[in-house]
């Protein structure tokens, strides 16, 4: 008889851990595929991918949490602890935890909080209290942030006061270019349009328009152009199209003017 509750209380909690870690697997396996599916959705934008990612990563997190807990009480069961008792006094220890853990607790539901009303996800680029950086892991009690040297600042949620999001939102690119008045502005819009089909090619880049003459100055002209592209791609961009401008430069036989070409990022 001994022998036999031995043998129970050793080969249940292992049955139990393996049960636990098969049914988290399974679930795991489950979320993935969903996002899997959304993501061969064509009509969902890639801003929606991947606030569904990071929930995802948040009921995973929660979903581990709730095993673990299940599977403990389990096999404090085999061992002939009365979980009904553990369970009804859950009540006096959660406020008694909860004064204990305060911050961890604003914590989490900060983290919470972040996640559903979408301030910001894993891959966004943000400045949360004045610091720079991408997010590269968005979890229930902190966020961390890359800058781009590499700093990685670890923050609490709960401490979070100000967040700036540059990537929620498409980037519009001003860029004043100065053209010298020996070039006729029809010669200028051509040069412009050969500069932008090949611009449009770029997988960054949603939209050109030609905004027309901006200032007249003594020696040259101030020509506008806006262009829509991704989030965090406007440095890019501003040297493609730069790049893309030489060349036409060079077919023309056009000197570059003194001036320097102003980029403004809105």
């Amino acid at each position: 008889m001994l022998k036999k509750i031995l043998i129970k209380e050793v080969y249940l909690p292992i049955i139990y851990v393996l049960i636990a870690l098969i049914i988290y697997g399974l679930l795991c396996k489950i979320i993935n595929k969903v996002l899997v599916m959304n993501k061969r959705t064509k009509i969902k934008k890639e801003v929606q991918i991947k606030r569904e990612q990071t929930i995802i990563n948040l009921f995973k997190s929660i979903l581990k949490y709730i095993i673990a807990i299940i599977t403990i009480l389990a096999i404090l069961n085999v061992y002939g602890v009365k979980t009904t008792s553990i369970i009804a006094s859950l009540g006096i220890a959660g406020a008694i935890i909860g004064l204990a853990f305060q911050d961890t607790l604003k914590n989490l539901l900060s983290g919470i909080a972040i996640i559903f009303d979408n301030h910001y996800m894993q891959g966004d680029v943000v400045t949360i209290n004045g610091f720079r950086g991408e997010v590269i892991d968005l979890g229930l009690q902190t966020t961390k942030i890359k800058s781009y040297t590499g700093e990685v600042m670890i923050i609490n949620n709960s401490m979070i006061t100000s967040v700036i999001n540059h990537s929620m939102y498409d980037t519009v690119l001003y860029l004043e270019i100065p053209v010298s008045k020996s070039v006729a502005i029809d010669t200028w819009e051509k040069i412009l349009n050969n500069v932008n089909k090949e611009m449009l090619k770029l997988k960054d880049v949603k939209d050109i328009k030609l905004l027309g003459i901006e200032k007249l100055n003594a020696n040259n002209y101030i020509y506008k152009v806006e262009i829509d592209c991704k989030p965090e791609s406007h440095f890019q961009i501003s040297r493609d199209f730069l790049g893309y401008l030489k060349k036409e430069y060079d077919k023309k036989d056009i000197k570059v003017p003194g001036e320097y070409l102003e980029i403004v990022n809105k």
